[in-house]
């Protein structure tokens, strides 16, 4: 598949290029600064583009069968609030260039702990994820008001980081997966297959969906 990846320079975006090349896709890295993409690929090809603008967007990813947008501010950055601008500019690029599927990476605060609970909203949820949290809660409920485009946000589970490749990880909607110690936890490169076997095999279409041990 022809695969458009925005923001492919960071960690989450970096095994999403890794994934997708190992398995043999064509993929465009679309980033602010092609100087941080020192990967070589007969199949990866390194462009420009400024997910705030739809022209760009449009521009980067047409003639593509997937996007995927692994665009996420950092925690305490002060920018937390540009990822909902920034959504509603990738999804207007992202139909104005004719492409019928976008995949996100999304965030983990509004999955449920409990009934009608939500991890954002429990006592021991550290303040300064806060403001990206809530962006990412946000991103989502634009991603929910898109009747047109096919799009998919993949929730991680509490605790994302790098780690080990093992290809085994769960499924899930609403809920927060845990394991039996009631630890949230997914490697980053575990989540890159999991956002990958989505774009091969869909079965999360206008919605959104989660992975964890």
């Amino acid at each position: 598949m022809k695969i458009a990846l925005m923001s492919a320079s960071g960690t989450i975006g970096q095994r999403i290029l890794e994934e997708a090349l190992m398995r043999g896709h064509q993929v465009t890295a679309i980033v602010r600064d092609p100087s941080r993409i020192t990967k070589q690929n007969e199949n990866l090809t390194v462009v420009t583009g400024n997910i705030f603008e739809e022209a760009s967007v449009a521009k980067a990813v047409v003639g593509h069968d997937v996007v995927i947008s692994a665009f996420g501010p950092a925690f305490g950055s002060g920018e937390e609030h540009t990822l909902v601008e920034a959504t509603r500019a990738l999804i207007k690029g992202v139909k104005s260039a004719g492409v019928d599927r976008l995949l996100a990476v999304g965030g983990a605060a509004s999955l449920e702990v409990a009934p009608g609970v939500l991890l954002i909203d429990t006592p021991e949820f550290p303040e300064i994820v806060k403001p990206t949290a809530t962006a990412h809660r946000d991103a989502l409920d634009v991603y929910r008001q898109e009747k047109e485009l096919n799009w998919t946000n993949l929730s991680p589970a509490a605790k994302i980081a790098p780690g080990e490749r093992t290809g085994k990880y769960r499924t899930g909607t609403e809920q927060l997966i845990v394991d039996e110690k009631g630890e949230s936890y997914i490697s980053a490169e575990d989540y890159a297959i999991a956002m990958l076997d989505e774009v091969e095999k869909p079965q999360y279409s206008r919605q959104r969906f989660t992975v964890g041990y």
